[in-house]
């Protein structure tokens, strides 16, 4: 069975005050996890320290939202693999939409920051999804195959059991849109088969594949029972402790 992994992007929400609260809550409403089901919480770089403590001895991991591909040096407001570990960080999420829409960020930059984090010791979520207009122009497949062979390029074997893979369409994102479940498993079953090809398929039979795109309370459940999902990239939903801890318990059922 596949480790069902619920991330939570907290995005550019949260001071040091409001996370505190945040932590607390959710600790509160989530004392334990089961065993298949691992939940990553991914605060903004200014909270990632004190979430870090204050998610010592709890059932939550902590994750940052981007990273450089660079160890360190004179690249003002970057943070590098070092600094996220020394916080408490064992996941990064990597290639999010809005990186690559409003930063120009490619696959091959990811690709890069994924090998980075994958040196350091930390997990990658790494990001794929296509556009409205790349939908309805009938060539997703092609573009998930093309972000899929990128980000991962040069990843060996041995790593890619660490690595997760999060899709998000685009245009599900803080659309209020969702990709029904038969279209989240369709694309889901297509990133296992491009790991496969790429690996092997006992190897693609291993990785958490997550879905990302307007994840909520009430639709859930119905999306994580696919074969394929194996688990949520959350974004505003996880800004409130009763319905990110909700998303928690549609992947236990």
């Amino acid at each position: 069975m596949r480790t069902m992994i619920i991330a939570g992007n907290w995005k550019m929400y949260k001071d040091l005050h409001e996370t505190k609260e945040l932590v607390t809550a959710l600790k509160a409403a989530m004392p334990s996890l089961p065993g298949n089901v691992q939940s990553v919480l991914c605060p903004p770089y200014t909270s990632l320290a004190l979430a870090g403590e204050m998610l010592k001895g709890s059932p939550f991991l902590l994750g940052a939202q981007n990273m450089s591909q660079h160890d360190e040096g004179a690249y003002t407001g970057e943070v590098s693999a070092k600094m996220l570990k020394a916080t408490g960080c064992t996941f990064v999420i990597l290639g999010h939409s809005e990186r690559r829409q409003y930063f120009g960020e490619t696959n091959e930059l990811v690709n890069a920051k994924a090998r980075k984090a994958l040196a350091a010791g930390l997990r990658p979520i790494i990001c794929v999804g296509e556009t409205l207009a790349e939908r309805e122009a009938g060539v997703m497949a092609q573009i998930i195959t093309t972000q899929i062979k990128g980000v991962l390029a040069g990843i060996s074997p041995h790593e890619m059991p660490n690595c997760v893979i999060a899709y998000e369409p685009v245009w599900a994102i803080g659309t209020g849109r969702t990709a029904t479940p038969q279209q989240a498993q369709e694309v889901h079953q297509l990133i296992r088969k491009l790991i496969a090809q790429q690996y092997d398929w006992a190897l693609a039979e291993r990785i958490t594949i997550q879905y990302g795109g307007s994840v909520k309370p009430d639709n859930a459940a119905e999306i994580l029972a696919q074969n394929d999902v194996d688990g949520a990239l959350v974004g505003g939903a996880c800004l409130k402790a009763d319905s990110f801890s909700a998303i928690i318990k549609a992947a236990q059922a």
